[in-house]
């Protein structure tokens, strides 16, 4: 389970391709903290003035600025999404709108405009987060921990995790319908929140039968909501910690909706090899959120919620690239990618029917 984010950049649902409704308003959500990301690039990093004269690619622009890989890579997919930035053959340069508009010197420079916000404490925090990589307070409010910490008080766990059911309620329809459930009968969602996206399998395919994996205290808080939606026979809550030990063994499908985005590449790296380890042979992994295009420039409704992620957990939008290279790497095949909705979409991937001398790559290693 994880924390969502948005806000439009100034574009209006005719502008986005989008009519007025969920879709809309879960970017709107999505994007709370975009704009302020590109203000910090302006009026912090003054980062298009140096783009003009220094055309380099990410890890230049890192060791130049003394800027941290994640933050910077999700400024970079936001800008490139927005059409200020642009990367040929691996080198990021300015575009015109950028040239003209945001390099000092240049007469129609906006610079100060931007800079007159650049005191409001998300773009404070934002800039902090690029140059040390590390998660600021949740709602960048000073005497707030990271979103991390917070989830382990209940209050903070039992309000958020019902925030995350409200958004499920519109997400979770969509994607059940687009996991490949025939021939498999019992489905492990890990992390699962309040156990929505659980539910929402289960009431589309009859024959399959669900178990939410939730650390406390929020497995209390997932027993009580599935409960709530009548689902307590078909659903079932296991309480442990999916870092702390091995995922149960036992589930024909895995599903990770709105979890690895959470966590760093390494962290992610861990969980799916923990999936490829236990799931059943001849089963399938399913990661059911909003993910980054291979080129990494775009869908701005996902560039602008990757910079939400970043700045309240350790995690970003990652990239279809970057996913399916996580998968392979632990051994799995027949990749699979579908749209849903609300800017979400699913990956899948099949561990061999017969696992045997398929140990991880990412193990061997």
């Amino acid at each position: 389970m994880a924390p969502g984010g948005g806000n439009g950049m100034g574009r209006n649902a005719t502008e986005s391709g989008k009519s007025a409704g969920p879709d809309m308003l879960i970017d709107l959500r999505d994007g709370i903290y975009a704009d302020d990301f590109v203000i910090a690039a302006v009026a912090w990093l003054d980062l298009f003035t140096w783009l003009s004269g220094n055309p380099s690619a990410p890890e230049e622009i890192a060791d130049s600025l003394g800027l941290a890989a994640r933050p910077l890579d999700v400024l970079l997919t936001l800008l490139s999404a927005l059409g200020l930035v642009e990367r040929r053959d691996g080198v990021i340069v300015t575009t015109p709108v950028s040239e003209r508009y945001l390099v000092a010197g240049r007469p129609e420079f906006l610079g100060p405009f931007f800079a007159s916000q650049k005191d409001r404490p998300p773009c404070v925090d934002l800039y902090e987060v690029l140059k040390t990589g590390d998660p600021a307070g949740w709602s960048s409010r000073e005497d707030t921990k990271d979103w991390e910490s917070l989830m382990a008080e209940n209050l903070f766990a039992g309000g958020f995790t019902a925030a995350m059911d409200s958004r499920g309620a519109v997400l979770a329809p969509a994607m059940a319908r687009a996991i490949p459930c025939e021939g498999y009968s019992r489905i492990l969602d890990v992390a699962g929140g309040s156990g929505v996206y659980a539910c929402a399998v289960v009431e589309q395919y009859p024959h399959m039968r669900a178990t939410v994996l939730e650390k406390p205290p929020v497995d209390e808080v997932a027993r009580a909501m599935i409960a709530e939606k009548g689902f307590s026979d078909r659903v079932e809550v296991i309480g442990s910690d999916m870092f702390a030990s091995a995922l149960p063994g036992g589930f024909d499908v895995h599903l990770w909706s709105h979890v690895l985005h959470d966590w760093s590449q390494d962290e992610v790296r861990l969980l799916l090899s923990r999936s490829f380890e236990s799931l059943n042979p001849g089963g399938t992994v399913v990661i059911h959120d909003a993910h980054i295009n291979a080129e990494k420039t775009g869908p701005l409704a996902v560039a602008r919620f990757s910079v939400l992620l970043m700045h309240s957990t350790r995690g970003k939008c990652y990239s279809m690239g970057e996913m399916g290279g996580y998968l392979e790497d632990c051994g799995f095949v027949e990749l699979g990618y579908v749209d849903t909705t609300g800017s979400r979409s699913i990956i899948t991937a099949v561990k061999p029917p017969s696992s045997a001398g398929n140990m991880p790559n990412a193990l061997r290693r």
